[in-house]
């Protein structure tokens, strides 16, 4: 069975002012990688949770508070990845702090195969970017997540 993830695109403001939230993947292997490294916070869930209870899990995880959402999460949808892994992805009006980002910590090898093991952050920053720097910025897999987002403001 292919794995899933679920997470939360953020958004604030509107027209020229939109902006969204985007994170930076941690470790030595995305250290010096930038456009087309960011994310959406998120992560995997198995049958048991509930994609949306999973995003916010998620979201308090890897930027170290629950989202604060000035509305409904309403989901954008699923995108299989290339990886095969499908993402379902909700959007919420909200604000963060980047420079609160407190993301939880994961244990990697690295070098590989070296024996040598460290505990990196899962997210090492967070931005608020407009629609247009945030497709150049974030994974291209979730791209359409945000011309999702565009046209969901669109047609309210």
């Amino acid at each position: 069975m292919a794995k899933r993830s679920a997470g939360i695109l953020m958004y604030r403001g509107s027209g020229p002012e939109l902006r969204v939230l985007l994170v930076h993947p941690g470790g030595p292997f995305w250290a010096k990688k930038d456009s087309g490294a960011w994310s959406i916070p998120k992560g995997e869930y198995d049958a048991e949770e509930e994609p949306l209870a999973c995003a916010i899990r998620e979201f308090e995880e890897e930027l170290g508070r629950r989202p604060q959402a000035a509305g409904a999460f309403l989901e954008l949808g699923e995108l299989v990845q290339p990886s095969g892994k499908a993402i379902t992805a909700y959007v919420v009006e909200g604000d963060f702090d980047p420079s609160r980002l407190k993301s939880n910590l994961f244990e990697m090898e690295w070098p590989p195969k070296s024996g040598c093991v460290q505990s990196v952050p899962e997210v090492d920053r967070a931005q608020w970017f407009t629609p247009a720097e945030a497709k150049a910025k974030i994974l291209p897999g979730q791209a359409p997540f945000i011309d999702r987002l565009l046209a969901l403001l669109e047609a309210q």
